[in-house]
């Protein structure tokens, strides 16, 4: 019996830990700017993909034999693949956190780009604050979930932040510039 309350309590332990993962990894943190151009791709692959791909699809199985029909096959996969991103763009929607876009003048905040000082490096670079839907760090636009993210959001030109990677690892930056803008409509959502 105390084995099995033990491995009752293991499992509960590990469910709860399990479901605070998922969580946070479907909680997105988004903008209103976000939800809508998510939104925009739902309500577009719905009504032109969707008709498009079951068209294809029907195109394909018309030809014949399906045992060695490549076209079908690849119409049921671009399907399946539009299909699937439907669910995902609503799963995040549904699960999604709204922040505001709004930052205070002269602080650190979302679509803003920030001047970044690395000590260690003794380097400068320019990034601008998104939502991780948005963030690419090859176009220098990071994520306010990110670990140099969060440190710099909320911050001052001339603070000295310091970037915690994981519990025993971490660098510091100075926050030489911030230029407040607005959310840049062509700033695109990931996929998958």
């Amino acid at each position: 019996m105390d084995y099995t309350v033990r491995t009752d309590m293991a499992i509960s332990e590990w469910t709860k830990g399990a479901l605070t993962e998922r969580k946070l990894i479907m909680g997105e943190q988004l903008t209103q700017s976000d939800v809508k151009k998510i939104q925009e791709e739902i309500d577009y692959r719905k009504l032109v993909v969707r008709k498009e791909a079951i068209e294809a699809v029907k195109e394909a199985r018309a030809q014949g034999d399906l045992s060695e029909n490549f076209e079908y096959y690849a119409a049921k996969r671009d399907k399946n693949k539009n299909e699937s991103r439907i669910r995902y763009l609503e799963r995040m929607l549904k699960n999604a956190t709204i922040v505001s876009d709004v930052s205070k003048t002269g602080e650190a905040g979302m679509n803003n780009f920030v001047e970044v000082y690395f000590e260690d490096d003794d380097e400068t670079e320019r990034y601008k604050l998104v939502t991780s839907i948005r963030g690419n760090s090859l176009d220098h636009k990071i994520s306010i979930e990110s670990p140099l993210g969060k440190a710099i959001l909320g911050r001052h030109e001339g603070d000295r932040v310091f970037v915690k990677i994981n519990d025993n690892a971490g660098y510091y930056i100075q926050i030489k510039k911030i230029e407040d803008t607005t959310d840049d409509e062509a700033d695109a959502i990931r996929s998958f």
